[in-house]
């Protein structure tokens, strides 16, 4: 049993056709907004605050060369989704080039990356929503508000709302991606009114003197902050999860991708800019809600009431694709054979797999309710560029091997452009703490026992 044997791309759509299917309901503009949804939330209304301290005004930068990073890999993440309509994302690309081996280790690697994501965020929703409920005189237990260790000084159990909202969230898709996407599709235009809402508003009050320094800590500066916001841009592989799910996938999907990534990439640049524009960057120290104190601090109050209900929205449909991408992988590595087939049985009436979509939102739901957000951040941005590195990498050696398959989107520039994505992933990687990679080659280190174990054995290769 070789350990880079692959799939080929006419056995993976075959394979994906076959028993119970999934309900081909998405286009364009659901695809689009599924980008959006997953983009635009944690990353414009929390880590822009914290981005601001390392980077200072210079975050309009770091968004920059985040986007373009990401562009880079969207690319690739096109040629690949109109070449191979499968679900799982990159796990499916590497495994139909690069081999069962590195395609486990990237699965394992994205189960990582979007249970942490999802978990991360349910925390900063479970902020945002007791913040307004206490608007209103709304307060829960003190026991229930936060993960064990959270707050300092405060005796804290377990996070009520991350635990439930996450629940929430996993019942609607239980139920269907089309009535997912709808509820999705409306929370997406509302948040991004709200975002508009806070460009059209703040931008009468920037004073282009706190832009200076620009650079306040250099061009170092700039890029670690480029890493740290990488979290803002974790969703949009997202998009290629939906591929059973597209009508069209071969036209669709690189619609979706790149549409999603620059709406977002430009919402991002503009905010940084007016944001730090209206306060100087050392004043978000210690503030969670950044973009809404830009607005008190410009006396706008009743805007940014709005900001934390679009903030609020703007989780949520984080949470349904995050939660989303997930079950998809796990559905994809299942029907492989190297998870339990319980995760790829496919609902006879919703026609969701219910077995990965609850397995998820369990996990992740209490992972949400017991760790605090700031361990739970911490291995996510790790994980989502060595996704783009593999991505890339597998792009340059679909190229060589098989060179004349039929594909309806190309990636421009090749060999240069997956290069430059393979360069700047690991260049921003360079840029994280040492903790982070230790933990990193951790879960590396038990998705190896579990594979040599179980999926190694399990594979359904095995019966080729």
């Amino acid at each position: 049993m070789s350990l880079f044997r692959t799939k080929s791309i006419q056995e993976l759509i075959r394979t994906s056709q076959e028993g119970k299917t999934l309900k081909k309901t998405l286009g364009t503009w659901d695809l689009t907004m599924l980008g959006v949804g997953a983009i635009i939330g944690t990353g414009i209304f929390v880590l822009t605050g914290e981005g601001a301290l390392t980077a200072g005004p210079g975050l309009i930068l770091s968004f920059i060369i985040s986007g373009i990073v990401c562009a880079f890999a969207a690319l690739c993440y096109a040629e690949f989704a109109s070449l191979v309509p499968v679900s799982g994302s990159v796990y499916t690309y590497s495994y139909a080039t690069l081999g069962e081996f590195i395609a486990w280790l990237i699965g394992w690697d994205l189960i990582l990356e979007y249970a942490l994501a999802t978990s991360a965020v349910s925390a900063g929703w479970s902020g945002y929503a007791q913040s307004l409920a206490a608007g209103f005189g709304l307060h829960l237990p003190t026991v229930l508000s936060a993960a064990p260790g959270a707050v300092k000084g405060v005796t804290t159990y377990f996070n009520l709302p991350a635990f439930v909202i996450i629940l929430l969230v996993t019942t609607l898709l239980s139920v269907g991606i089309k009535e997912s996407t709808r509820v999705n599709n409306i929370m997406v235009l509302i948040k991004v009114a709200v975002v508009l809402l806070f460009i059209v508003v703040g931008v009468g009050y920037v004073k282009p003197a706190n832009w200076t320094p620009f650079l306040p800590f250099g061009f170092k500066g700039v890029l670690e902050a480029s890493a740290l916001v990488f979290f803002a841009y974790i969703g949009f592989d997202a998009v290629a999860s939906a591929a059973e799910e597209a009508r069209d996938p071969r036209r669709d999907l690189p619609r979706g991708i790149i549409y999603s990534l620059v709406v977002c990439t430009l919402f991002y640049v503009v905010v940084s800019a007016v944001m730090t524009g209206i306060v100087e960057y050392p004043r978000f120290e210690g503030i969670a809600h950044p973009v809404s104190l830009a607005l008190q601090v410009a006396g706008q109050n009743w805007v940014a009431g709005f900001i934390d209900l679009g903030a609020i929205l703007g989780m949520t449909t984080v949470l349904i694709v995050m939660t989303y991408g997930q079950t998809r992988i796990f559905f994809a590595m299942s029907r492989d054979g190297l998870l339990p087939r319980m995760f790829s049985t496919v609902h006879p009436k919703f026609q969701t797999p219910l077995g990965s979509t609850w397995m998820v939102g369990i996990v992740s739901s209490l992972v949400g309710g017991f760790v605090p957000l700031g361990q739970l951040a911490e291995l996510t941005n790790i994980g989502t560029l060595a996704a783009f590195t593999l991505v890339s990498v597998a792009i340059l050696v679909l190229r060589q091997t098989q060179p004349d398959l039929p594909r309806v989107f190309k990636v421009p520039g090749v060999p240069v452009v997956p290069m430059l994505s393979i360069l700047f992933c690991l260049t921003l990687m360079t840029q994280l703490k040492a903790l982070t990679w230790i933990a990193f080659v951790i879960w590396l280190s038990i998705g190896l026992i579990v594979y040599f174990l179980y999926s190694r054995h399990h594979s359904v290769l095995n019966d080729n």
